[in-house]
């Protein structure tokens, strides 16, 4: 196989410009749970009609998010963070202006998850992954990771105050200005294209995608990530519905996903780093167990202030703490060569399970009353992720070697 032989970035500007940029895209998504009450009010729509335009945004975000990554590896991740920061600061002024429920499914949905494939995780891991020695490439990740989750608690105060004294259009207006920062910072993500015959040798997209789907540990990655995008969009997006439904005041359910913005900084960091230091499989399972166990301890306590914002606490320690070891073990297995696709086609194991976790969350509150199937639902998917991540394979695949010219 013909190695890259491209003259690394550096691990500072590496981290410094991937994790601004993942605190841009990660914290602007965040908080749009909090659009759910006022747009739904103003428009005169339903919850489900909300939460649909979100489900589609996570499947079309996970639908793309291969195709991006593709791209990113082939001809730099510059141009995908370019054209994706554009779609994005576009995606939130139509999401504004959109006065029917299809032009809002077309801007807060289908552009905004064009935008997201191309300004996230899996284009920023594809360069960290060819940037960083393997010796610390997890601990990388956790360090990117960390910065969207505090992208995550910065931005839902912020997201709270606009709406309140600036009206929810106007809020959107702003992040759309926020977005367009992700252009000059994707400059620092510049890779220099492959040296010599580099850049036609090694494998190819079809044989890397042919080697991925037949290898049983990638597709079992693929379904423990379906239930971690189930648990946190439900959540993300109901959370603040649910909290209105028991009484509590909207003030609680800023506070609540700031907390597990908060908590999601330390949980993804110490995921990195335990990632290089234990099984990846075995943290894998831990987190999705601890995270069913949480789920349980909410659902059947009385929900109270304090109690709401022990849970935030406890579910943001394990938010998105399967993401640096997920991606970390997807490179170990198969390479760098291909990671923005190949962590792309994991993603979209996750964004089918988003669609599910928030359209389902809308479709049953509106038919029984309730979130509570739903959050049984999330902690048995919970458990059932913590039993497949266990017989995943962590070592590097056997590829046979290019016969002797």
């Amino acid at each position: 196989m013909t190695s890259d032989t491209r003259q690394p970035l550096s691990l500072r500007q590496v981290l410094v410009c991937g994790a601004a940029i993942v605190t841009l895209s990660m914290g602007i998504r965040h908080g749009f749970g909090l659009w759910l009450q006022p747009v739904t009010f103003d428009r005169g729509w339903s919850r489900e009609s909300f939460a649909f335009a979100l489900a589609v945004q996570n499947l079309a975000w996970g639908i793309t998010g291969p195709f991006t990554g593709m791209l990113a590896d082939r001809f730099g991740a510059f141009r995908v963070l370019v054209a994706g920061g554009l779609l994005y600061a576009l995606g939130l002024v139509l999401m504004a202006v959109s006065t029917t429920v299809p032009g809002f499914l077309g801007s807060a949905g289908l552009l905004l998850g064009l935008a997201q494939s191309g300004t996230t995780y899996a284009v920023v891991y594809g360069v960290i992954s060819r940037n960083v020695a393997a010796d610390r490439r997890s601990w990388a990740m956790g360090v990117a990771a960390a910065a969207g989750s505090f992208g995550q608690f910065l931005m839902v105060s912020v997201d709270g105050r606009l709406i309140a004294q600036a009206g929810w259009q106007n809020a959107l207006f702003i992040l759309a200005c926020a977005a367009l920062a992700i252009l000059p910072l994707a400059a620092g993500l510049r890779e220099p294209p492959l040296q010599g015959s580099a850049s036609h040798g090694g494998q190819g997209v079809a044989a890397a995608m042919r080697e991925a789907f037949g290898y049983p540990s990638f597709l079992l990655l693929m379904a423990g990530y379906f239930v971690c995008g189930f648990q946190v969009v439900f959540i993300g997006v109901h959370l603040p519905s649910f909290l209105k439904d028991k009484g509590l005041t909207p003030e609680v359910a800023t506070t609540a996903l700031a907390l597990i913005g908060l908590f999601n900084v330390f949980g993804t960091y110490a995921a990195g780093v335990l990632g290089q230091r234990a099984p990846k499989r075995h943290v894998l399972a831990g987190i999705y167990l601890l995270r069913a166990l949480v789920i349980v301890a909410f659902v059947t306590s009385p929900v109270t202030p304090l109690s709401v914002y022990l849970f935030s606490a406890t579910i943001g320690f394990l938010w998105l703490s399967t993401v640096p070891p997920t991606n970390a073990v997807v490179a170990q297995i198969f390479g760098v060569r291909h990671m923005s696709m190949l962590g792309g086609f994991v993603f979209l194991g996750h964004q089918v399970g988003s669609f599910l976790g928030v359209w389902l969350g809308g479709r049953l509150r509106d038919a029984t009353g309730s979130y509570d199937l739903v959050w049984w639902l999330s902690a048995a998917l919970g458990v059932l992720a913590a039993l497949i991540n266990l017989p995943v394979r962590e070592t590097p695949i056997a590829r046979p070697l290019p016969a002797a010219s």
